[in-house]
């Protein structure tokens, strides 16, 4: 479990990163509908109530269970000037013992995207998982094709590890996907593999 169990907040310069919360339910929506053609061939394939109000409730609820439990950190990126929802970061499947480790994925609205706020927030989430929660290594994962989000996390300093098979389904079919990986102490350095 996360030590004192406090509601997590982190500050970035521009964004406030939190849990979710009920009150969210309409700007989340009209965000993900509205950035639906930009988001769908990345993501698992989106159920037919996934917009719905309580779809989202679920969500909400087992973000709050699992960081209750130590199990996951599912934050809302809101920017500070007003208040937008701009994206969600999540840092799930958190193991512990000899792992120490946890595993990253991230989505951000289209009229959002390349303006260095999902960077701002990996950094911020990377900094607090290592500082604050003392995780080892993080890891994340993307389509092979995806090079967005490729450039995205080797900007914010993971290095590439290498390819899992049929990893998840993505549109309804396996997919490979690309892995990378970020250490506490990385001495790697930069790599062009992949």
């Amino acid at each position: 479990m996360f030590g004192s169990l406090r509601k997590p907040r982190i500050e970035t310069e521009r964004m406030l990163l939190r849990l979710p919360q009920h009150s969210d339910y309409r700007n989340w929506a009209a965000l993900r509908e509205s950035s639906a053609r930009f988001l769908k061939p990345w993501e698992p394939e989106w159920a037919p109530d996934h917009l719905g109000r309580k779809s989202f409730t679920n969500r909400v609820q087992w973000a709050s269970r699992s960081f209750g439990q130590g199990a996951a950190l599912a934050l809302f990126l809101t920017r500070k000037s007003d208040g937008a929802l701009l994206g969600a970061l999540t840092l799930d499947n958190i193991r512990r013992g000899p792992s120490q480790t946890g595993t990253l994925g991230y989505w951000i609205g289209e009229s959002h995207a390349r303006q260095g706020y999902m960077r701002e927030a990996i950094l911020a989430v990377s900094h607090h998982a290592f500082a604050r929660l003392d995780l080892s290594r993080l890891e994340a994962a993307c389509l092979e094709e995806n090079a967005p989000s490729r450039g995205l996390l080797e900007r914010s300093g993971f290095k590439y590890e290498g390819v899992a098979q049929s990893y998840l389904q993505i549109g309804g079919r396996w997919r490979n996907h690309v892995l990378y990986a970020m250490l506490r102490s990385d001495r790697r350095g930069r790599t062009d593999a992949g």
